[in-house]
């Protein structure tokens, strides 16, 4: 029988190893409350993208409703009445009719682009499998990675790809669970017609994330929000009554129906109004592996609502891709280290040295409007 001495000699031991691990990795500095709030919004986030997942599905399996290009429109249609109208009451620079002038036809690309990502991952659905829309809507991580290095200048060390590694190892274990518990696979009648149009859908959600990372660090939420919501409504609706007249035209109205649809629309404007929140916080990169667990939830919710199997897989791949975004959130990239080198050297200066409030940018200077005023110093020295 071990001695009293043995067990406490071992047990110091144990704590002296995990104390000195935690020292060298610098955990304390890393794990802070701003890592946690980044933590519980990236999920809330995820929260609300099962929340338009479960009621669009309930609109499909119980009333045939599939009209997504409706759905998205009235979302676009509240934040149009929303932010668009907070900018036309808007004095200055930040007046709609100044932004009109000065960036229309940026915002005019940026609306087809965001319509057109929601659109074709959608309709990927009618010609490819569900485990294809999984893994292959992982392609945005690398697409906004690679964006956001030549773009925005960001720097990424190898503990990033490696925390991105875990995610999308996570999402691997997640659509292996989805295969054996035989989850709504579908057959797929045009498989690669499908799988183009969720890497085509893939990208331009990149693009749109990283614009929209770029536009809320040096403007604002409501510029973005607001010009997405005036050329999106538009593009949106023409494509509606282009596309979908007929199916809208058939739906058996009732107050099951009016509430999904208001269900899906409250979700939906949640999503789109909390994500420049999550972006300036954080980045585009870090809220996709944030959102990787969206159907996940689905499924919790799904084993009560539709029946599913439950599998040790789903926990598992919660898991895993839980510990992968801590572990990109919580390591300082190279850009931080600079700032903070540089934020040492100017102490005591009257001019200190202008730092973005994103440490996985470089200075203002270096981006790709150089007349886009500096940022705030970033207080948090493990963000990414």
């Amino acid at each position: 029988m071990e001695s009293s001495e043995g067990t406490s000699l071992r047990n110091r031991t144990i704590s002296s190893f995990f104390s000195n691990v935690i020292e060298k990795a610098k955990l304390r500095e890393c794990l802070t409350w701003n890592l946690l709030k980044i933590l519980l919004l990236g999920q809330g986030l995820s929260m609300l993208l099962c929340g338009t997942a479960i009621s669009s599905q309930y609109l499909a399996d119980e009333f045939a409703v599939n009209t997504p290009v409706l759905q998205s429109f009235i979302n676009y249609l509240l934040l149009f009445m929303v932010y668009t109208g907070i900018l036309t009451f808007r004095q200055g620079n930040g007046n709609l009719v100044q932004i009109l002038k000065a960036k229309w036809w940026k915002y005019l690309l940026l609306g087809i682009i965001d319509v057109e990502a929601n659109y074709m991952v959608v309709k990927a659905y009618q010609y490819t499998t569900l485990t294809s829309v999984q893994l292959l809507d992982c392609f945005v991580i690398p697409v906004v990675m690679l964006l956001s290095r030549f773009i925005l200048h960001s720097r990424y060390k190898a503990i990033h790809f490696v925390a991105v590694i875990m995610c999308l190892l996570g999402v691997g274990i997640m659509v292996c669970a989805d295969v054996l518990g035989e989850k709504h696979q579908g057959v797929g009648i045009n498989m690669l017609f499908g799988d183009l149009l969720v890497l085509g859908g893939a990208t331009l959600y990149g693009i749109s994330n990283v614009s929209e990372e770029f536009i809320v660090k040096n403007f604002s939420r409501e510029e973005f929000l607001g010009m997405l919501g005036l050329f999106a409504t538009l593009f949106s609706g023409l494509q509606l009554g282009i596309l979908e007249h007929n199916d809208i035209a058939n739906i058996n109205w009732n107050w099951q129906v009016v509430l999904l649809f208001t269900s899906f629309a409250v979700c939906m404007f949640g999503w789109y109004s909390f994500l420049p929140i999550v972006i300036k916080l954080s980045n585009a990169t870090s809220v996709n592996l944030a959102i990787l667990t969206a159907d996940l939830y689905s499924f919790f919710f799904g084993i009560f609502l539709f029946h599913y199997k439950f599998s040790t897989l789903y926990i598992l791949a919660f898991v895993i891709i839980m510990v992968g975004f801590i572990l990109y959130n919580s390591t300082p990239s190279h850009i931080t280290q600079l700032q903070n080198q540089q934020q040492a050297a100017s102490q005591g200066s009257a001019n200190p040295v202008p730092v973005n409030d994103d440490n996985t940018q470089e200075e203002s200077n270096h981006s790709p409007a150089g007349h886009f005023p500096a940022e705030t110093p970033n207080q948090n020295n493990c963000s990414t």
